[in-house]
């Protein structure tokens, strides 16, 4: 999102987590693998909708990955925003498809590390790189009062951090079919956390990565 001309103008940034996929169902890391939403992610998303209808976002965008795709469909009425490879998860590499309690259980120290920043599986994905390619996919993003971006919980951990400087380490999962919104001065400085995790229904406090 570009500079709105006054720096003291707000604007809002939503963020989306897809539904719950198949793989976030069977607590399996899913990366940049291209995994559908379950059933259960699509009633989370419908439910949702609502919610981002009372907002009423001027734009949106989202990542081309299946499971981001469908949710900003099932989110949004009318035609299907700007798809970008740019707000993908993170790419976890040969940890794709591990299951999350085996890594625990194998690798505590590799996945604490993972999950704080530090640690990329071999063939992965640097934090500071994912970080740096999150925050232009909303930087170069059209010019919005309101931009919704409909992406992954390693997306929204990764822009909370660029705007609001919370380590990632100090961020619980990003709940699936929840809503963050941050509020931004017009030269996207003056970030203010507005809302974190909320959901349609439930909280829940154990959601996968």
């Amino acid at each position: 999102v570009r500079a709105l001309g006054r720096e003291d103008r707000l604007m809002r940034l939503l963020l989306v987590r897809h539904g719950q996929s198949e793989w976030n169902a069977a607590r399996r890391l899913q990366g940049q693998a291209d995994i559908a939403l379950s059933d259960k992610g699509r009633a989370q998303a419908r439910a949702l909708a609502p919610v981002i209808a009372a907002i009423r976002p001027d734009a949106a965008i989202t990542s081309d990955l299946a499971r981001a795709v469908e949710t900003a469909r099932l989110i949004l009425p009318g035609p299907a925003p700007s798809a970008t490879p740019a707000l993908r998860e993170i790419d976890v590499g040969d940890w794709t498809g591990a299951e999350i309690l085996h890594l625990i259980a194998k690798q505590p120290e590799n996945y604490q590390g993972w999950r704080a920043g530090t640690y990329a599986p071999p063939g992965g994905e640097m934090w500071a790189d994912f970080r740096a390619r999150a925050a232009n996919a909303i930087t170069t993003a059209p010019q919005a009062d309101t931009l919704l971006a409909v992406c992954h919980g390693g997306v929204i951990r990764a822009l909370l951090q660029h705007f609001l400087n919370l380590a990632p380490a100090r961020i619980i999962p990003v709940s699936p079919a929840s809503l963050t919104s941050i509020r931004l001065n017009g030269d996207l400085s003056g970030a203010r956390l507005e809302l974190f995790n909320y959901t349609a229904s439930a909280p829940e406090f154990e959601a996968p990565d």
